[in-house]
């Protein structure tokens, strides 16, 4: 972080203002894509960031892909924390379901799949997400959850569902997702004690 003279901190900065440009940039072309690819060079021309930057920064078009999603996701749709697990996770469970019959929204899962197919390390663009699920967690008091939980009792069969157009319904299988992960911490919570 660049620091002004008088020893505060100066938010933004060269760095920020890039990645802003990018990301938007990003968001932008996934837009208007009929497949929900990018490619590195479209996104530095619209960005106006040089070409050598974007490749240096984030490797490969997934990885801008990833990037500007998740980061999309982190300021439109936080996970909340009031420590009540049963209403946060009803709230962004919904969100997300609704989020997955929207057109385009499926480009994050299928980049992060070929990243991984790639050989990178596709849960490090994930990391700011995975750190809203585990503060969640951690305001209730779940314990007995993790972070890759909610991976397997929400985001998978949710992703699964949407690939194969079968969405599902934000009313009826947001409530059913949420008591499915509920019922797990339960069961563990009850083993722990006897």
């Amino acid at each position: 972080m660049v620091t002004q003279a008088s020893g505060t901190a100066r938010p933004g900065g060269r760095t920020a203002r890039t990645r802003e440009a990018v990301r938007a940039a990003t968001r932008e072309l996934l837009a208007e894509s009929t497949d929900g690819t990018v490619e590195i060079a479209e996104v530095a021309a619209r960005s106006g960031v040089h070409l050598a930057t974007v490749y240096r920064r984030w490797r490969t078009a997934d990885g801008l892909i990833i990037d500007a999603v998740v980061d999309e996701l982190g300021s439109r749709s936080p996970l909340p924390a009031t420590g009540d697990l049963r209403a946060d996770l009803q709230i962004w469970v919904t969100t997300l379901l609704t989020d997955l019959a929207r057109p385009g929204h499926l480009a994050f899962f299928r980049a992060l799949l070929r990243a991984g197919d790639e050989g990178q390390d596709a849960l490090s663009f994930a990391e700011p997400r995975i750190r809203q699920i585990q503060a969640t967690l951690d305001a209730a008091g779940a314990t007995a959850l993790t972070w890759t939980d909610i991976f397997e009792l929400v985001l998978a069969p949710a992703y699964v569902r949407a690939l194969l157009a079968m969405p599902m319904d934000p009313a009826t299988d947001a409530v059913r997702l949420v008591d499915n992960v509920l019922a797990i911490r339960s069961a563990r919570e009850q083993r722990a004690a006897e």
